[in-house]
């Protein structure tokens, strides 16, 4: 009986990791911009950089 408990622990983790594996690589659709903005983000601060500083 012992050994069979210590053959469900493997199992258990398994099937724990199977289903996180799962959860961690669904399809994110709700709220989802993609990297449009990243990049307009970016492009934005890359603008702001290039200028030339004025005042003090």
């Amino acid at each position: 009986m012992a050994s069979l408990a210590w053959l469900l622990i493997p199992l258990l983790a398994a099937v724990g990791a199977g289903l996180w594996g799962s959860w961690a690589t669904r399809n994110r659709k709700s709220g989802r911009t993609g990297d449009a903005n990243e990049l307009n983000g970016y492009a934005a601060f890359r603008e702001a950089m290039e200028k030339p500083r004025t005042g003090s």
